[in-house]
């Protein structure tokens, strides 16, 4: 899920902002990007969404899934472009 927020945050400093597992910690999270991007990893803060309610008749709702969001911050000098 990318943004405007996501990318205007990426350009001013430098975060990356990803989707990710719901089951995975901050541990976890900055483990995988380094190991998958070869960059190093300074920070990382996450947050949970609930999925919203849909509603496809009167009496017929149900939910997009929920979702976790990481906010991945880069050591110093570091740099990548996912766009």
């Amino acid at each position: 899920r990318i943004s405007e927020k996501a990318t205007m945050l990426q350009e001013t400093t430098g975060e990356l902002v990803l989707e990710v597992d719901r089951d995975a910690n901050k541990i976890e999270i900055k483990k995988a990007v380094e190991v998958a991007f070869g960059k190093k990893v300074a920070s990382v803060r996450t947050a949970n969404y609930d999925g919203k309610l849909k509603r496809q008749r009167r009496a017929d709702a149900g939910r997009t899934a929920h979702w976790k969001k990481a906010y991945i911050k880069l050591a110093n000098g570091e740099t990548l472009d996912l766009v």
